[in-house]
């Protein structure tokens, strides 16, 4: 809307107002505008001025934003693995139980063959404690053979398997360990080699020791067992067995 009034014709005024209306002439907020018409006093011409009034501005409020707190369920902690064992006692004990292999047939081999020395290389090629060839060593997953966790875990997995195979024979699956399956295959038995029969009997022997300080340490106190029926059969009761002709055999009682 525009407004036009002549406030003195003496003086030679002429004002005109222009009013811009909200939702009228101007798009958005409303503003004020004068136009005032003056004749000039040394030249009598009209001289145009226009006063912009300042636009009031409407005071605008933001929305708050609330933020819900957000719910979240108690979930159990997750489980801390395990402690990595701390000496060689506490690996063959986590070893033969994850592989249902007696712990102390662990230890014998270990001493027998190697003699705790996780360094050890024997002329034939044999490494670690354990004393694996490389194709055993592959076979049963061993990485690194000088690494005393993972030479017990393949040595153990190659007796498990071997105790399997002859159905429980300890006597036969120690001669497969040190002489290899191929050799028993060929003989049926424990192959007449010295060095097998020798063998047997170092583990035999050491399983001795390792029940004999077992039983020292359960004390006085501790009450007798039953005396068992019949002997169960393991790893400590390979016997020695000369025939007449002098031909020595190994049996697991």
């Amino acid at each position: 809307m525009r407004l036009c009034f002549i406030l003195g014709r003496g003086t030679g005024l002429l004002a005109c107002l222009v009013l811009a209306a909200h939702a009228g002439d101007w798009p958005g907020q409303p503003q004020h505008i004068t136009s005032v018409v003056r004749s000039d006093v040394r030249t009598g011409k009209l001289v145009r001025s226009t006063i912009v009034s300042p636009r009031l501005v409407p005071e605008q409020r933001v929305a708050e934003n609330v933020i819900t707190p957000r719910v979240v369920s108690a979930a159990p902690p997750a489980e801390e693995p395990s402690a990595p064992p701390t000496g060689i006692d506490e690996v063959v004990e986590q070893i033969a139980a994850r592989n249902s292999v007696p712990a102390p047939l662990i230890h014998s081999v270990i001493k027998v063959e190697s003699n705790y020395n996780p360094f050890a290389v024997s002329p034939k090629g044999a490494q670690g404690l354990m004393q694996l060839i490389p194709a055993t060593a592959r076979r049963f997953g061993v990485g690194d053979v000088f690494n005393p966790l993972e030479n017990i875990q393949g040595g153990a997995k190659y007796l498990k398997y071997l105790l399997d195979l002859y159905h429980n024979d300890y006597a036969l699956a120690l001669a497969a360990y040190n002489a290899g399956e191929g050799a028993v295959a060929k003989y049926g038995t424990v192959p007449p080699y010295r060095e097998t029969q020798n063998y047997l009997q170092l583990v035999a022997d050491q399983l001795k020791k390792s029940k004999a300080k077992s039983s020292g340490a359960a004390g006085k106190n501790a009450q007798p067992a039953k005396p068992a029926e019949t002997e169960p059969a393991g790893p400590n009761h390979i016997r020695k067995v000369v025939e007449k002709d002098g031909t020595v055999r190994y049996v697991t009682r």
